[in-house]
């Protein structure tokens, strides 16, 4: 972890906020791409397409279109 000596209450805090980061970006990805559901298992295949939807997710933020949910904006991506 660290070096640095930190209270259990700081420890905790830092540990929960990992965690809530991490949760948030799996959630996107599942709703967006389906993540839990794909089944892609070969090689290094699944690691590959992880990274595929982090730059497409990455991409669609960066889009500025209003009023468009980022789902909507993958689908209309097609």
């Amino acid at each position: 972890m660290s070096s640095k000596v930190a209270s259990a209450e700081i420890f905790n805090h830092l540990i929960w906020s990992h965690w809530q980061i991490e949760n948030q970006l799996h959630w996107v990805l599942d709703v967006n791409f389906g993540e839990d559901r794909s089944r892609i298992r070969k090689g290094y295949a699944d690691q590959n397409f992880s990274l595929i939807r982090k730059v497409a997710l990455n991409l669609i933020k960066l889009d500025d279109t209003p009023k468009m949910s980022q789902r909507a904006k993958r689908k209309a991506a097609g």
